[in-house]
C-alpha cells in the first residue's frame, strides 16, 4: 500500500536529477577514461540522493498511515460471533439496558415479564436479582414496572429508569428498597417535576447529575442524584415537540455522556431515526448519524436507533434496533459500518433480534441486550 504513492512521489523527480547529467556533451575520446570515474562517482551520489528521497517519503507515508489508524479506527475489530453470557432463567429475559462497573460486573435491566435488575459477576454463570421483585410488577418501593436502564455508581448504589412508573429509583448499596429521586410515582406529564416514559440515562463524571431520555416528552432532563420525588428537573435538550429538526428531539431513547472527551450528550431519536449531539442547555444540536426523519438500512441510515456509546476516539456505536445490527460511525463520519449482526433478525451466534442496550467492559469487549432472543451477547475485542 505504501509503494505506489511513494513511487508516484519520487519517480517524477528522477528525470529532473539525472537528465542534466545525461544531456552533457560527450567529451573527446582521450578525456573519457579520465572522466569516467568522476561521472560514476557523481551518478552514485545522485542515486544516493534519490534513494534518500525515497526513504524519506516512505517514512512520511508510514507516519501518516499510523496516525490515520490510531485516530480513526483505534483497532476497532470485534469477533462477530457472540457468546451468550446471560439468558433465560426460568422464563425469558427482556434484556434492555446493560451496564458494566469497574470490576466488569454486568447489570441488566429485564424490562418485561420479570421486571427486575440482574447482576452477574465477572466470569460467573448464575445471575442474582438486585432490584425489583421477580415477575411481580408494581409501584411500591421494592417493585419495578418495565425497567429500561440501569447504572451503578462507584459506591455500589443502583439507579433504575422505572419506565412505566414514570420515575427513577435509587437502591442504596445492599438494599432492595428503592427511593424515588426523579419523577412522581405513577404520575406522568410535561411538568419539570414529571417524566413520561424515561428510557435510558447517563451520568456526569462526579455522579452528582444524571441526564434522562424522557421519551414521550421529547426531551432530556437533568436531575441531581440527591434529589427527591417531585423535585423539578432542568431541561437539558429538546422539549419543543417531536420534530426532526436540530432544535428538537423525536422520542429520545438512548443517551450517553463522556465528559472526559466531550461535554456534549449523544442522543438517539427512535422516532426520528437519527443521532444528535447536544450541549446540555443549548437550544439546538448537531446531527451526527442517520437521516433525520427517514428510516433505512444502508450505511447512512438507521431504523429506530436505541442504545448508544462513545469511545475515547469519539467513535459512535449505535444499536440499530429494527435493522438488527450495531453500527459504528467513526469520528466525524456519517457513514456507518456494521460491526455486529447482518441486518436480518435471527438467533444464531452472529445474529441479533431487536437489540437494545450496549456497554463495554474494561477490555472493550462489547455486550448487547438482545431483546427478542432473550439473552445478553458478548462480542470479544480482537
Amino acid at each position: 500500500q505504501l509503494v505506489k504513492p511513494v513511487l508516484q512521489l519520487v519517480l517524477p523527480r528522477v528525470p529532473q536529477v539525472l537528465l542534466p547529467q545525461l544531456a552533457k556533451p560527450v567529451p573527446p575520446r582521450p578525456l573519457r577514461a579520465v572522466l569516467v570515474q568522476a561521472q560514476q562517482l557523481a551518478l552514485l551520489r545522485l542515486l544516493q540522493a534519490v534513494l534518500a528521497q525515497v526513504l524519506q517519503a516512505v517514512l512520511v507515508q508510514v507516519q501518516q498511515q499510523q496516525q490515520i489508524h490510531v485516530s480513526i479506527s483505534g483497532n476497532l475489530l470485534w469477533n462477530k460471533t457472540g457468546i451468550t453470557v446471560l439468558s433465560s432463567v426460568t422464563s425469558p429475559i427482556a434484556a434492555s439496558g446493560v451496564f458494566l462497573d469497574s470490576n466488569d460486573t454486568l447489570y441488566v435491566a429485564d424490562e418485561a415479564g420479570n421486571h427486575v435488575v440482574w447482576k452477574l459477576l465477572k466470569n460467573a454463570i448464575n445471575a442474582t436479582i438486585v432490584a425489583g421483585i421477580y415477575q411481580s410488577p408494581g409501584a411500591n418501593s421494592s417493585q419495578l414496572n418495565g425497567p429500561n436502564d440501569v447504572y451503578v455508581d462507584r459506591s455500589g448504589n443502583i439507579y433504575v429508569t422505572d419506565n412505566t412508573n414514570y420515575r427513577i429509583q435509587k437502591f442504596s448499596s445492599g438494599s432492595n428498597i428503592g427511593v424515588t429521586i426523579a419523577g412522581i410515582n405513577s404520575s406522568t406529564g410535561p411538568a419539570l417535576n414529571k417524566l413520561a416514559y424515561p428510557r435510558y440515562f447517563t451520568f456526569d463524571s462526579t455522579e452528582t447529575n444524571m441526564y434522562i431520555a424522557d421519551d414521550n416528552n421529547h426531551r432530556v432532563m437533568r436531575y441531581s442524584t440527591s434529589s427527591t420525588s417531585g423535585t423539578n428537573g432542568t431541561l437539558a435538550a429538546g422539549g419543543v415537540g417531536p420534530n426532526n429538526t436540530n432544535t428538537s428531539l423525536n422520542n429520545p431513547w438512548g443517551i450517553y455522556y463522556l465528559p472526559s472527551i466531550s461535554n456534549d450528550l449523544f442522543i438517539t431519536n427512535v422516532g426520528g431515526h437519527s443521532v444528535i449531539r447536544w450541549t446540555p442547555g443549548a437550544s439546538s444540536g448537531t446531527f451526527v448519524a442517520g437521516v433525520p426523519g427517514v428510516s433505512g438500512s444502508d450505511s447512512t441510515h438507521l431504523n429506530t436507533p436505541m442504545g448508544i456509546r462513545i469511545d475515547n476516539y469519539m467513535n459512535v456505536y449505535v444499536v440499530d434496533y429494527n435493522n438488527h445490527r450495531v453500527q459504528l460511525f467513526c469520528a466525524n463520519s456519517n457513514v456507518g459500518i456494521t460491526i455486529i449482526g447482518n441486518g436480518s433478525a435471527g438467533n444464531g451466534a452472529t445474529q441479533l433480534n431487536y437489540p437494545r442496550g450496549i456497554a463495554f467492559d474494561s477490555a472493550m469487549n462489547m455486550y448487547i441486550g438482545d431483546l427478542s432472543n432473550a439473552r445478553v451477547q458478548k462480542f470479544m475485542k480482537l
